[in-house]
């Protein structure tokens, strides 16, 4: 998302010489790969934007992945950037970097003065130890390597994958598919699932059901479907049963066992016996249970139903949100415009700028040739830039007016027995104001502008 943004932001101010690798391309966990793309290339800058991403669920669950992977990508890339005698470096953290009960709004020297949020632990400590080596390979070796904190970011590119996303365009997903769900637009779903599979819907998950025929399917030869002969999405005013009692009454959502309903013979037993017990989880080919009935029963995981969709946590935390096109034009004038002197107000910060050479072997046993820091400078650190809006809503506050674009009538509820994350992350961007930039987009813009490059991008 940040990437490409940056590259275009670059190809508008009219830079034309630019070498960039998609993950498919380059994996930057490879070291041996990493070092044949600079080997290759020998570029003059990097901006290294790559990272392993991802929202409150996916930090929980792959806590090794997430340390681990992103670890591996700043080592490779910022060692080969110095290796290969790259001058400027630009490396994009997180604001997840600072304390949990950080004072607010956050300074960059708030950093390491608490204790981190837990749920995303692992991902702050891989972007802290890469700020530490930007600001380190600049005290070593003279370096001109800078690091900038985005607060949360959206925008064009943005993933919208139900689990491992990012707050903002995962619930936007979700309230669109619930939206979808009631007004029995399945052409719509089947074109949002085809375009971005979930798991036990189609890719690689655990059902595979094809969803070209969704739109056509007759849920005839299912014994569920005793209340009509019509498929789910019917709106059929003669018919005895509407579609908002199907879809609430589904032996997947399961939320009235009145077996006296003439809507409901499927009831949530167990018994072998009862027809309707064939919409299990089973993957054989030959359930009985329509197409529908599986997407209906996997979305229902991810807290997504007819009208109603149902989110992590108490809705109160606050969150910063900044559009990443902004963040590129943020990015870019500081690549182009701040030098870590301006930062520092230093202007010889390392014994390079002294003649120091840095062409011996790093070795603890000998220091001839690496460089060094200089002591007497005192303590410099807290060099990074923070990039935001410094403004924030809730949760709940962005839910609403979510909801607002996608045009949702149904209910958005909270689930408190999910965890909220860190409850407020609003970041103070005042070093940055001062180095010449502000934001450009509004949150009401910039939901509505998202909301859009969604729509196009199914098409």
């Amino acid at each position: 998302m940040v990437g490409s943004a940056i590259w275009n932001n670059l190809k508008s101010r009219g830079y034309e010489n630019l070498v960039g690798r998609t993950h498919k391309e380059l994996d930057l966990t490879d070291q041996v790969s990493v070092k044949k793309f600079f080997d290759e290339e020998q570029p003059d800058a990097v901006v290294l934007a790559a990272a392993f991403v991802g929202g409150i669920m996916a930090n929980s669950l792959y806590r090794a992945d997430f340390i681990m992977m992103n670890m591996k990508i700043q080592c490779n890339v910022i060692s080969e950037a110095y290796a290969h005698g790259v001058q400027k470096l630009l490396f994009l953290g997180s604001t997840c970097i600072y304390p949990k009960n950080a004072r607010q709004p956050m300074k960059e020297e708030a950093l390491l003065t608490s204790p981190l949020e837990y749920t995303n632990e692992e991902y702050a400590i891989a972007k802290i130890a890469g700020l530490k080596m930007c600001e380190s390979y600049n005290l070593q070796y003279g370096k001109n390597y800078i690091a900038v904190m985005p607060t949360n970011l959206y925008g064009p590119n943005d993933n919208f994958h139900l689990e491992n996303s990012h707050v903002m365009p995962a619930m936007m997903r979700k309230i669109y598919l619930a939206k979808l769900i009631h007004d029995g637009d399945w052409e719509k779903i089947a074109v949002d699932l085809n375009k971005r599979p979930v798991e036990g819907v189609t890719g690689e998950g655990l059902v595979n059901t094809n969803l070209t025929n969704l739109t056509n399917e007759n849920n005839s030869c299912n014994p569920c479907n005793s209340c009509s002969d019509k498929t789910l999405d019917s709106f059929d005013s003669g018919n005895s049963c509407s579609s908002q009692e199907k879809f609430s009454n589904s032996p997947i959502l399961g939320s009235n066992n009145d077996s006296s309903n003439p809507c409901n013979p499927c009831s949530s037993s167990n018994d072998s016996n009862n027809p309707c017990n064939s919409c299990s989880s089973t993957n054989d080919s030959g359930n009985s249970c329509s197409s529908k009935e599986k997407v209906l029963r996997v979305l229902s995981k991810y807290g997504i139903f007819d009208n109603k969709v149902v989110l992590w946590g108490t809705g109160t935390p606050l969150r910063e949100f900044l559009w990443s096109e902004d963040m590129a034009d943020a990015s870019v004038h500081v690549l182009l415009n701040v030098n870590f002197s301006d930062i520092i107000g230093i202007e010889k910060y390392s014994s390079v700028h002294y003649g120091a050479s840095t062409d011996g072997a790093v070795d603890r046993n000998h220091s001839t040739g690496r460089g060094g820091a200089i002591p007497s400078l005192g303590e410099i650190r807290n060099c990074h830039i923070n990039v935001g809006t410094g403004k924030e809503l809730t949760i709940r506050e962005l839910s609403e007016l979510i909801v607002k674009t996608v045009g949702f009538e149904g209910t958005v509820e909270f689930d408190a027995s999910k965890p909220d994350g860190t409850p407020r992350k609003l970041i103070d961007v005042s070093k940055l104001h001062s180095l010449g930039w502000h934001h450009h987009v509004e949150i009401e813009e910039g939901v509505q502008k998202l909301f859009d490059w969604y729509q196009d991008s199914l098409k």
